[in-house]
C-alpha cells in the first residue's frame, strides 16, 4: 500500500515553503487549494505577512541554506506540526525549510507534492533533489526538466501567478 493510501489525516493541506519567489508561486496556485482549510509555514518576512494576511501561518527558522541548527530547529517544529495537526497533504514549492516536513511527512504517511520552482529549467534545485524520493507527485515548469528528471510530470509551462 502506498505512503498515500495509508495517510488517514483529514487536517489542512500544510503549504510550506521558503518566502520570496518560492511563496509567490506557491501563492499563485491558491485556485488549486483554495476551498481546503490551509496552514503555511514560511520565513517570518515582510511579503509573507502581506501575501498571507488572513491566513493561517506558522513561522519557519530561516536561515535554512547550509545552517545546521536552523535545519534541527526546523525538524522539531516539523515533528510538532505534523504530529498535532495531522495535515491531510504537504505541498511546497521549496526551498530548504519544505525538506524536514516532506521526509518526515513521509515517514507518517503523509502525501507530498511538491512544485519545482519556474527558475529550474534544465535541472533540479538542491531542495527539488532532496525532496523527489519521498514526493508522492512531482511537477516541474518546463518540458525539458520533465524529460530529464524521472517520475516528475509537466503539467503546463506556467504556474506563476496572473
Amino acid at each position: 500500500m502506498s505512503a498515500s493510501r495509508r495517510h488517514r489525516g483529514e487536517g489542512p493541506l500544510l503549504l510550506v515553503c521558503s518566502s520570496g519567489g518560492h511563496l509567490l508561486q506557491l501563492v499563485g496556485l491558491d485556485a488549486a487549494f483554495r476551498d481546503f482549510p490551509r496552514l503555511w509555514v514560511t520565513f517570518d518576512k515582510p511579503d509573507a505577512h502581506a501575501l498571507l494576511a488572513g491566513e493561517q501561518v506558522l513561522y519557519a527558522h530561516g536561515p535554512t541554506n547550509r545552517n545546521i541548527p536552523n535545519l534541527l530547529r526546523n525538524l522539531r517544529l516539523a515533528r510538532r506540526v505534523l504530529v498535532t495537526r495531522r495535515p491531510r497533504a504537504i505541498v511546497s514549492t521549496g526551498a530548504g525549510v519544505a525538506v524536514p516536513f516532506a521526509w518526515l511527512g513521509r515517514l507518517m504517511g503523509i502525501p507530498v507534492v511538491y512544485i519545482e520552482s519556474v527558475t529550474r529549467i534544465s535541472s533540479l534545485s538542491l531542495s527539488g533533489r532532496m525532496i523527489a524520493p519521498v514526493a508522492s507527485d512531482f511537477f516541474v515548469q518546463w518540458p525539458e526538466l520533465a524529460g530529464a528528471v524521472p517520475g516528475a510530470r509537466y503539467e503546463g509551462g506556467n504556474l506563476t501567478p496572473a
